[in-house]
């Protein structure tokens, strides 16, 4: 099919499909002109046929078509819907591949400014004068090699044409890599593909669609000759941002009506728990969380503008052994687009986002990092306690705001994370010790751990019965891996049926459910002791938003739009499970959040609170100078033990309260 032929027959399919759209471009502002493939295979297979295998040409020809419309400036011609043999895995891009039409899915990693690229350039000859036009449709920069007068060496450079031109990196989608590491290919836009809106919806940490030319580049060696080796890339044609991360999970009809059965089923949180670990013996309670955080609750935007967020943060903090690594390793397997990091593998910069130098433009770009990268999806991380003081500050603003904000080398962007986390981390000696409060054995900062919905202690204890079952099930399962009961539903079901019920459910509290959570809320806060004149805080507002998103998550489960009282009691449930765990004050035996949030129970307030009233008393009687040994004294008679005492004015003098200006003596500053 030659040129003419092809101009001929896209001038007739415009006119009888697209003129409306033609005269509409040419009104507007917009410089390209969107055509369906599957239409014009429908009008002439072998065109499209000829578009697929010869692209450059066939889109030329297209836009020469469009230009006889009498369209006032130059229209470019994009092309949407490729065919799925056109659609190929960014790994699986080979040289064979090289100018063709095709189309790849990824997520943005890297994104360059925008810089004006060369698309015409004029030469004249010195020689003779002659002309010479010069289209610049390559990667790299061409010059005439020679005039038609005979003249061959430098020609005079006297006008070009630009456009802008923009890269991006394209990685992998990590759900089909299995583990794996995934490749990358560098997309250059041009044109209306770089305009302001375009820009907004490819920030890094988005999925996006693109369409466009496999072409080769020259990699250039650092003695500035030419290597025999090239690099793949890819000349954006279109790019389409895929808002909503799980649409990729194609559901069929048999599958939904099996999804849909199941969330009629009055079993299905007991089946999902079976089937969201089966090799892993036991943590019922914790299975059902992970169930729950993987569903997810509803994100509200307020009339006023705040945010609250609908993703569930869990923390496992477990002996060796305990089985906390393999949950999260399984769970980022069933759950759709999740990442998993470890921490002593992984830096601030490398789990939120980093500013690098770029080649394109030469100046500063955005990396996004494993929490951008899982936009709307889950991140696990294992190790949490390896990780370095700051780079698990770097974490702060992601949990709880869903947004990493930077500014570096003069690049202000505040990035997306709309991202459920679950953490995995050992205690602060190694193993659980049973004669000191859970809470003193966690090793990570108040800060951090207040943003944790849910927090799970896993303890390995030496239990007889426990352990004989438990041996059993590890040995029949190390005999005969088919000895494993069958889960009840498949891990490919779950993944759909999460992004199903995710895509379609948006459940709301009924006034039942806000009764039930209002009764536990005010029965818990009220609950508090008063020791010291200080009164202990059960549980806060943090808690109540971590019932609500358990709740709704309960209801999605049901692909109910309504979140009933039971949905409430098992929220409730859980976070009184973790409560009891973790906050529970050994010397009163009550539930006390100020354990976790702050470090400090209210009963351990109230006598740093007396013994900072001795302490007063003392200055007032015999100055700034105070002997410990008259303050155990007096603490003593008050009914605070030495230890305690001892205890406080530690704390007192780390928070900079108190100083030892001699052994033995404090005083205050």
């Amino acid at each position: 099919m030659d040129v003419s032929e092809q101009i001929e027959l896209f001038h007739r399919f415009i006119d009888s499909n697209l003129k409306a759209e033609v005269l509409e471009v040419a009104r507007s502002k917009n410089n390209s002109l969107k055509i369906d493939f599957s239409e014009l295979s429908k009008f002439n297979v072998d065109l499209a046929e000829t578009l697929l295998t010869t692209p450059e040409d066939t889109i030329k020809a297209c836009e020469l078509a469009i230009s006889k419309f009498d369209v006032p400036r130059k229209i470019k011609s994009r092309f949407f819907s490729l065919p799925e043999s056109a659609g190929i895995p960014i790994g699986e891009i080979r040289s064979e591949h090289i100018g063709k039409f095709i189309k790849v899915v990824g997520i943005v990693k890297i994104k360059s400014g925008v810089r004006p690229q060369v698309v015409n350039a004029k030469f004249e000859c010195p020689s003779c004068g002659n002309i010479i036009n010069i289209i610049q449709d390559d990667l790299s920069f061409r010059q005439p090699s020679k005039c038609g007068c005979g003249r061959k060496g430098k020609f005079k450079l006297i006008e070009k044409n630009l456009m802008d031109a923009q890269r991006i990196v394209l990685e992998e989608s990590p759900e089909a890599l299995g583990g794996a590491q995934p490749k990358r290919i560098d997309v250059y836009l041009t044109d209306d593909m770089t305009s302001p809106f375009t820009e907004k919806r490819t920030n890094p940490g988005t999925r996006v669609c693109v369409f466009g030319i496999v072409k080769e580049i020259p990699i250039m060696q650092k003695s500035g000759s030419q290597s025999v080796r090239f690099e793949l890339v890819l000349s954006g044609n279109l790019i389409e941002p895929m808002e909503d991360d799980f649409l990729e999970l194609s559901i069929e009809d048999e599958e939904l009506k099996a999804i849909k059965d199941l969330a009629l089923d009055p079993h299905v949180y007991e089946k999902l728990q079976l089937a969201i670990a089966p090799s892993i013996y036991g943590h019922e309670k914790v299975k059902a969380a992970l169930v729950l955080q993987m569903f997810g609750g509803v994100r509200k935007v307020r009339p006023d503008g705040v945010i609250t967020r609908g993703d569930t943060h869990i923390l496992l903090i477990g002996d060796p052994g305990s089985g906390k690594s393999q949950l999260i390793k399984r769970v980022s397997f069933v759950a759709p687009k999740s990442r998993f990091v470890s921490g002593k593998g992984v830096s601030g910069a490398g789990l939120t986002a980093s500013v690098l130098r770029d080649e394109f433009t030469n100046g500063w770009v955005l990396e996004g990092g494993a929490l951008v990268l899982a936009h709307k999806g889950y991140c696990m991380i294992d190790e949490l306690d390896k990780m370095n003081k700051e780079d698990r500050d770097a974490m702060h603003e992601a949990l709880e705001q869903q947004q990493i904000s930077i500014s570096k080398a003069n690049i202000q962007a505040t990035l997306r994370c709309e991202t459920t986390v679950l953490a995995a981390a050992n205690p602060k000696f190694g193993r659980f010790d049973p004669y000191i409060a859970i809470s003193e054995q966690i090793n990570l900062p108040a800060s951090l751990i207040n943003r944790f919905d849910l927090i799970f202690p896993i303890k390995d204890l030496p239990d007889k019965d426990k352990d004989k079952k438990m041996s059993y099930f590890i040995l029949k399962l190390h005999q005969d891996a088919s000895s494993l009961h069958e889960s009840p539903i498949s891990t490919e079901i779950i993944r759909k049926y999460v992004a199903y019920a995710k895509q379609t459910c948006q459940p709301k509290l009924t006034d039942k459910a806000i009764e039930e959570i209002q009764e536990y809320y005010v029965k818990m806060r009220s609950s508090g002791t008063e020791e010291g004149g200080m009164k202990s805080v059960p549980i806060s507002a943090r808690q109540l938003e971590g019932i609500i998103r358990m709740a709704e998550a309960s209801a999605r489960i049901r692909l109910s739009s309504t979140v009933d009282r039971e949905d409430a009691k098992r929220a409730i449930d859980l976070v009184q499970f973790c409560l009891a765990e973790i906050a529970t004050d050994k010397e009163t035996g009550k539930i006390d959040i100020d354990r976790i949030t702050s470090g400090i129970s209210a009963s351990q307030r109230g006598k740093i609170a007396g013994v900072r009233e001795i302490i007063n008393e003392l200055e007032n009687k015999i100055g700034k100078t105070i002997p410990i040994d008259d303050i155990v004294k007096i603490a003593g008679e008050k009914g605070i033990p030495a230890s305690e005492v001892e205890e406080a004015i530690e704390r007192l003098k780390r928070s900079g309260d108190l100083f030892e200006p001699k052994h033995g003596f404090i005083q205050k500053l």
